[in-house]
């Protein structure tokens, strides 16, 4: 039996912090996937620290042979869509999420991984969030509405036992820009039909328009994806960092290639006031994985 990372599944949590980082030498693969595995969360009683610890899947493969499914891979290539949309492939080799009640201690502990990875891997990207109107994002909208339970999660974030990787999760992160002006130029009811959904209450449209984001992003037809999307940035220049977990990548690499309108030839209508800057995938190993690394 295999055990998920606690982070996954740690709703609640207000301050954020994504740190992505590029390996220096890729002869030392094993010694910088080992040293990330061994960071620990701070002991105490209030105010602690979650881990979501993930890697390139082609670092891990290589590292522990047999311990992801042989399909997933990184976000390699850029996904180009239709009218000439581009999601970015901006590929990095090891993710540490750091979420927690108050940002200090985010601040400290984030401090304390890229000091223990000095040497080893560089700070390619990184992105702090924070919680917005209890469960909206900047839009206004509702962020989550289709999620899973807790319950019901893991099932659909986790790879199953008996397969390689099991308990392990494939992570989609990208960074989403808002083309906030625009977006704020619209009446709520073209923003409703844009997002498929109602803005004060986050009920689903009888009849929602085919390029609707609900309607693109159909987990009826791609499969469930459980989302721990935040906000991110400053006053003048924010977004939604997308942080979405499934068993399976191709539930998630279909979801993209519908918004792009390479499914059907119609493009998502929110990706015309947001603007994707970021894109990789990492495999979030179970904690016995990670254990055998220390």
């Amino acid at each position: 039996m295999y055990t998920p990372q606690a982070g996954i599944f740690a709703l609640g949590t207000s301050s954020h912090a994504y740190l992505e980082f590029d390996l220096l030498d890729q002869a030392k693969s094993a010694e910088f996937a080992a040293t990330i595995c061994a960071i620990r969360e701070p002991r105490t009683t209030t105010g602690g620290v979650n881990f979501v610890i993930g890697f390139r899947p082609e670092l891990w493969s290589k590292v522990v042979p047999g311990d992801l499914p042989a399909d997933v891979e990184g976000f390699n290539q850029p996904v180009s869509g239709i009218e000439g949309f581009v999601m970015p492939a901006t590929q990095h080799d090891a993710l540490v999420w750091l979420s927690g009640s108050a940002y200090d201690v985010i601040f400290d502990m984030a401090r304390s991984v890229i000091k223990d990875l000095a040497g080893l891997a560089t700070l390619g990207e990184e992105t702090s969030s924070w919680a917005y109107r209890h469960d909206r994002d900047l839009t206004g909208f509702v962020d989550g509405s289709e999620n899973p339970t807790l319950l019901d999660a893991p099932a659909d974030a986790l790879i199953p036992e008996g397969v390689p990787g099991a308990a392990g999760s494939v992570l989609l992160l990208q960074k989403w820009k808002h083309k906030t002006a625009e977006w704020e130029a619209l009446e709520t009811r073209q923003q409703e039909l844009i997002m498929g959904r109602t803005k004060p209450d986050s009920i689903e449209l009888e009849n929602k328009p085919a390029d609707s984001h609900v309607a693109r992003t159909d987990q009826d037809e791609f499969g469930n994806i459980f989302r721990r999307n935040m906000p991110y940035g400053k006053v003048d220049d924010h977004g939604t960092v997308f942080v979405g977990f499934s068993a399976e990548q191709s539930r998630l690499s279909k979801m993209l290639d519908s918004m792009a309108g390479l499914v059907n030839g119609t493009r998502d209508a929110l990706t015309r006031y947001t603007q994707p800057l970021t894109g990789s995938y990492y495999f979030v190993p179970s904690v016995e994985s990670l254990r055998r690394l220390r």
